[in-house]
């Protein structure tokens, strides 16, 4: 199973670099494991995860924005 967040909008690289570590730790604290991201022009990412054991169940929604 599959799942995306949206990071807002974080011009800052360094900003922009601690959402997606953040995101990654949440994800994982909930038994994802981060395959992918994106970062876009308009200073906003997306992140790509996978759930790392077959127990699909309903998850929290994180918000970064």
């Amino acid at each position: 199973m599959y799942k995306t967040v949206g990071i807002g909008y974080h011009p800052k690289a360094s900003d922009m670099a601690a959402a997606i570590e953040h995101a990654a730790n949440e994800l994982a604290a909930q038994g994802h494991r981060v395959v992918s991201f994106s970062v876009k022009g308009s200073a906003k990412a997306i992140v790509l995860a996978e759930k790392e054991s077959d127990d699909a169940h309903l998850e929290e929604d994180i918000n970064h924005e």
